[in-house]
């Protein structure tokens, strides 16, 4: 992977690791390369804390 390759990887990464609070990134890879990156966020809700 060139240089270019690997700081254009890396900046969307830490973009994407600075927005996500719960969930998974995966790297997407084919011959050897990495062609995709996926962003998978979970919300979690809190339980009503009083039932009526």
């Amino acid at each position: 992977m060139k240089q270019a390759d690997w700081e254009e990887l890396s900046a969307h990464l830490k973009q994407m690791l600075k927005s996500i609070k719960f969930g998974s990134i995966t790297l997407v890879v084919q011959d050897g390369k990495v062609i995709q990156l996926e962003k998978n966020e979970k919300v979690r809700l809190q339980p009503n804390k009083r039932a009526d």
